[in-house]
């Protein structure tokens, strides 16, 4: 399907971006200029305009004479990434837990509450409800700074295309505690529970350094 807009480059780049982080590119493949603009029915310039826009988001990276590749993500972008995670929903959450509306906080119940209580939870599903946990919490917190911060979501979304890194059993709880401390409005426990929640994830992806 054509894409038919004005910008052509932010269509581009929207597009692209879905793609990728949808796997249809995989990691360390190499982005085909002209196959990419037939596909698109766009010229040269608005995709290498969105290239230079994912390159931004380190969705892609431009190595010298040899072209654009979709980023492979190592553990080491990983544990970056999770650091500035760790710091940037503790604030979400703080401010989320003193704004959050009774029917916001019935949203965020509802994501973890058909794996309550199994013993087998299917990872895909959970995987969704993880990644919509974590986004709902920066978009309720009000700061329209945080939310502008895609370079972070974008490289720890892409850490899910191997799977879960702690498995649902053991993070289940985290969540439901968050959202526990989110519902008793107690802003300080909210803040502790989501940055101890990160760094487990840290330390997991430090030992497999």
């Amino acid at each position: 399907m054509e894409i038919q807009h004005t910008d052509l480059s932010i269509e581009v780049y929207k597009r692209l971006k879905a793609m990728i982080l949808a796997k249809e590119f995989e990691p360390g493949e190499k982005l085909k200029q002209e196959q990419i603009a037939t596909m698109l029915g766009v010229s040269r310039m608005p995709l290498h305009k969105a290239f230079q826009m994912l390159e931004n988001e380190m969705l892609v990276e431009n190595l010298p004479r040899r072209g654009f590749y979709v980023t492979k993500i190592d553990n080491s972008k990983l544990i970056d990434a999770f650091e500035c995670r760790e710091a940037l929903e503790g604030v979400a959450v703080r401010r989320a837990t003193r704004n959050i509306s009774k029917e916001e906080l019935n949203f965020l119940k509802s994501l973890f509450k058909p794996f309550i209580g199994k013993a087998k939870i299917d990872t895909k599903k959970y995987i969704e409800a993880d990644q919509a946990f974590h986004d709902f919490i920066l978009k309720i917190s009000g700061n329209q700074i945080l939310q502008k911060f895609e370079v972070v979501r974008n490289i720890t979304s892409q850490s899910y295309r191997g799977g879960l890194i702690r498995k649902p059993l053991e993070t289940l709880p985290e969540h439901l505690n968050i959202i526990d401390a989110i519902e008793k409005g107690d802003a300080t426990l909210a803040e502790k529970l989501m940055r101890e929640h990160s760094v487990k994830t840290q330390n997991l992806l430090k030992e497999k350094l």
